[in-house]
């Protein structure tokens, strides 16, 4: 046992202590009073600093969050700009949005870009405004802007628990949450390495206690870079193509099922061979991570006091659920849990694809820019397998009234994407793995009239992109894509209802007409009054909608501008549209 690290007993009772030199402490930036410490971590307090090799960096604070970031899918993809390399650049580009770094969950190596800011014209409106509200009240503040756009290491600087860096492009510009290390004499992979190496860790937990990773303890790390291949560059691209797998990514081409590399006879089988890739990828990714903290507990000589070892829910893939969902689950609970998420993100590609915001003919983004139409689409894909919707609309009702039916129209996705031959085996498969509550008779129809559109608020972080058009107790309900939204889509939204108004009546009449037929037996009288005494009161809730709430908006001939976002555009279309709780709580 070390001179830091004595302990002692007194009779009756258990009692530890420390003893430690002030002039050990005085090693330390700013003094923490890191009793636990070892000689071996101590002794690396002499070396030089992460500020002698590199600048860690706050970004900036802009006082309105709500006015001047968005999430990237909020806005068009034309006014979106994630490549600018200088501020010179950023005075030239047509683009409102550029790429911003905010931080994040723990999350190593690539991604959590999420957001955008307004910096258009090399950010004129939001320094006018900086400077406005900075007269009044000193809060808004343009930090270290001559590293704007430059290529980083990111980190989010609030943390629940471990230190997690990321690499970032030329591109971005970032926030007080989301500072950025810029490396000056240092290799950015070695950088990178280090810092998510369990040695970096050691320091952190000296240097920022209480896991307010400030620039301050960041620039303390005591920096020793081995002249070794750095395992930064394989790990990065692991993290990146995880990433990029999710629509959350403005990367992403394709869902990784309908890839051609993944494809087998059946849905099941495919699921199953990319579940061996991700499994695949998680073992890599733990095994380079594992071999990365030898590398750096033999260069900082701390074989003694930490081992190289990586728990699997501290790698930070979404494809590893022991990542993903954590807790104290069983391997069957994760699997699950995985599957059921990854059939829940199959069909909100395939939603994609019916609005034409993706496409199976063609990678990436098809629709995203304000207003587009059907015929922009066929200009990209001229002969889709599957087809965009024409009008915009989509139903979500109780039965097939309409051949655009949402239910209807992910069929004819699914034999499209996995063919005719096992059809039946894959829906079967979907609809199994999306019944969590293991219910009786549970249908996709049930899925998309339960849990879809909260699955879709919340994987779209509460700023969705395809709204939900809903009578109060949702007897009629019908999607729209936000980005092809029009003045006239509540008019169309509101020629379904009456549509679909005349087929609840005309069921009506069927009904009535057998609760007294004669020839009817009295169980089925008594099946269709009961059917028609609901089918009454569903029609008085789809007049009292169209008077009260859609006849009105659809004459207003609302105009929305994604630049204002989801949470101003939603909310003028108000009662028309289900309520999402919470969208109206205040920006972070």
């Amino acid at each position: 046992m070390s001179d830091h690290q004595n302990s002692g007993r007194e009779q009756g009772m258990e009692k530890y202590f420390f003893r430690a030199s002030t002039e050990d402490f005085k090693k330390i930036p700013m003094y923490p009073i890191a009793y636990w410490a070892s000689d071996a971590v101590f002794s690396n307090f002499g070396l030089e600093k992460l500020r002698d090799v590199a600048d860690a960096k706050q970004g900036m604070a802009t006082s309105d969050n709500g006015r001047f970031l968005r999430f990237w899918h909020e806005v068009s993809l034309g006014q979106l700009c994630v490549d600018c390399k200088s501020a010179t650049e950023s005075e030239l580009r047509p683009e409102k949005w550029y790429a911003y770094n905010k931080g994040g969950e723990f999350r190593r190596w690539f991604g959590n870009n999420e957001y955008v800011v307004n910096w258009k014209n090399n950010g004129e409106e939001l320094k006018e405004f900086v400077e406005e509200i900075n007269k009044l009240r000193p809060g808004g503040r343009l930090k270290n802007q001559e590293y704007y756009f430059l290529e980083n290491i990111t980190y989010s600087s609030l943390s629940s628990g471990l230190f997690s860096a990321r690499y970032n492009p030329p591109g971005f510009l970032f926030d007080t949450k989301g500072s950025c290390i810029f490396p000056i004499s240092a290799d950015k992979n070695g950088l990178l390495s280090m810092l998510n190496s369990n040695v970096a860790q050691e320091f952190l937990n000296i240097l920022c206690p209480t896991l307010d990773y400030s620039s301050i303890g960041i620039n303390a790390i005591p920096i020793n870079l081995p002249d070794v291949r750095y395992l930064a560059e394989p790990l990065v691209g692991l993290a990146k193509g995880d990433w990029d797998s999710t629509e959350m990514s403005w990367d992403f081409t394709s869902f990784p099922l309908v890839r051609p590399d993944h494809r087998q006879p059946t849905l099941k089988t495919s699921y199953h061979k990319l579940r061996s890739h991700w499994r695949e990828m998680t073992q890599e990714m733990q095994r380079l991570e594992e071999e990365n903290n030898r590398i750096f507990i033999d260069a900082y000589g701390l074989q003694g006091e930490l081992t190289p070892e990586v728990p699997l829910n501290e790698i930070t893939l979404t494809c590893n659920p022991h990542y993903r969902y954590g807790g104290e689950k069983s391997e069957e609970e994760l699997e699950a849990m995985l599957l059921a998420d990854t059939m829940r993100e199959l069909v909100s590609y395939a939603v994609g694809c019916m609005f034409g915001r993706y496409s199976l003919d063609k990678p990436g983004l098809i629709l995203a820019n304000q207003g587009e139409t059907l015929a922009d689409y066929l200009a990209q894909v001229p002969q889709p397998s599957f087809p965009a919707d024409d009008d915009n609309v989509i139903p979500l009702l109780d039965g097939d009234w309409f051949p655009d039916d949402i239910t209807l129209r992910f069929r004819q996705f699914l034999r499209v994407a996995f063919g005719d031959a096992h059809y039946e085996d894959n829906l079967a498969f979907i609809e199994q793995a999306l019944n969590v509550k293991g219910k009786r008779n549970y249908s996709l129809r049930d899925y998309f009239l339960g849990e879809f559109y909260a699955d879709h608020v919340k994987r779209y972080k509460k700023r969705p992109i395809y709204w939900l058009f809903s009578s109060p107790k949702g007897t009629f309900s019908a999607l729209v894509y936000l980005h092809r939204y029009r003045p006239d889509t509540v008019s169309v939204v509101l020629s379904y209802l009456r549509d679909f108004r005349k087929k609840l009546a005309s069921r009506l009449d069927y009904l009535q007409q057998v609760a007294i037929n004669p020839s009817a037996s009295q169980s089925e009288k008594t099946k269709a009054s009961k059917e028609a005494d609901t089918i009454k009161k569903q029609l008085i809730e789809l007049d009292d909608y169209e008077r009260d709430t859609l006849y009105p908006l659809a004459t207003e001939q609302v105009e929305l501008d994604l630049d204002d976002g989801v949470k101003v555009n939603y909310l003028k279309l108000g009662k028309a549209l289900k309520k999402i709780p919470g969208l109206e709580a205040k920006e972070d």
